[in-house]
Parts: C-alpha cells; structure tokens; sequence
C-alpha cells in the first residue's frame, strides 16, 4: 500500500522511495518481529511520511516534522542525503534538542551486523534502504512504557522499529534480547535480505531520477 505523502500528491519518486519503505518494514521489521507494534501500526494507517529531497538542512527536518506533527509514527526519508551514519546522528540530536516532546530514532542504510550483543546489534536493525528519521510522540513512548504487556496490542500500536530502544528497563530489555536471539539464529538469512533491499534501491532510483550519493 502506498500512502499519500503530507500534501497529497503521489509522485513517481515519492512512491519508489514509499515502496522501499514498505518493504523493510514488512520484510524486515515485520518478518523477524523485531517490534511488537510494527505490524499493527502499519495496518491501522499510522505511519506519515515525507520525503526530503536533495541535503536537507537542519531547518528542512524540522519543518517536515512541523508537518507531521500529531502522526503515531512520523517518518522522514531523505534518499539523496550523502551522510554519513554519524552525521546523521547528529542532524537527529540537533532536531530532537528542537522538538523537546518528540522520540526521535536515526536509520541509516551502512551499518555493519555486530553480534557482540544487544545494544551493539541495534544499528543492523535500523538498516533502512534511504537515510531517515523516525519520530514519535513521548507521551505514546511513555504510555508504552507504563502499560503491562497483557494489555490490548492494539492501544500500544504506537511505536515502529528502532524507537523500542528508546524505552527504558524490562520492556526495552526484553526486545532487545528477543531481536538479538532472533538475529542471531537466522543467519546470514537477515543479511541477505538487507542487502536485496540495498541493491532494489540501486536498480530502482536511477529509473525514476533519483540521485544516488555515496556517504561521505
């Protein structure tokens, strides 16, 4: 399914970078149950997206997000961006010292598996096809973290990949553990998956004119 972008209009390169997004949510996320919520959010439309073209500056994120605001699940994609995972990092750091209520979780498609444990796991997990931001409200993280596990999914499916690191004690464990477990028994299976994404991307974006840069 490809969901309209904030402003309505579907273009041919927002819909490649949307169907790329759909596949690692459902091919990775979804397929190794690396969060909980990931699926029911997905069906119930609460994922927006937009898409920055070009190099965003610090200002182009935060108006995107201005744009999304009240969204479960706000994600940024910005498919032309040619940072580095660190510098990514930083644009997220910068941008959440600017949106004090809001989690944000950075995605960046170079990232090494790392085994070694949980928490060094965590940046293979955010392997998404495009460079990109994630942001949810921290009252739906804090909600996520006060409620029991037995409660109704449903009314927890707020959250989506990478932001159940930003969870604190048993819930943010017992995630990490899972995915790590699970990772580790599927082998060189999660990798190979990774990298057919990787290389639809590369096929893929030139056809619809958009610029593929490499990380600097």
């Amino acid at each position: 399914m490809t969901r309209k972008p904030y402003n309505g209009c579907v273009t041919e390169r927002f819909a490649e970078v949307r169907r790329l997004l759909d596949r690692y949510i459902v091919e990775i996320v979804e397929t190794y149950e690396l969060c909980p919520w990931a699926r029911p959010t997905r069906l119930a439309g609460e994922i927006a997206v937009d898409v920055l073209w070009g190099e965003p500056a610090l200002a182009d994120w935060q108006r995107s997000a201005e744009r999304l605001a009240g969204a479960p699940v706000a994600m940024i994609v910005a498919p032309e961006l040619a940072a580095s995972p660190g510098e990514l990092r930083a644009a997220r750091d910068s941008l959440a010292a600017r949106l004090p209520d809001t989690g944000i979780a950075d995605f960046h498609p170079d990232a090494e598996l790392d085994l070694g444990s949980p928490a060094r796991l965590v940046p293979a997990l955010r392997r998404s096809p495009d460079p990109l931001l994630q942001l949810v409200p921290l009252q739906l993280i804090a909600a996520v973290r006060a409620t029991p596990p037995a409660v109704d999914r449903a009314a927890q499916a707020k959250m989506l990949g990478g932001l159940a690191q930003a969870l604190r004690g048993d819930v943010a464990d017992r995630i990490a553990e899972h995915n790590h477990a699970r990772i580790a028994a599927a082998g060189g299976a999660f990798t190979a998956a990774l990298d057919d994404l990787a290389a639809d991307r590369r096929r893929s974006y030139p056809r619809v004119g958009i610029a593929i840069r490499s990380c600097r």
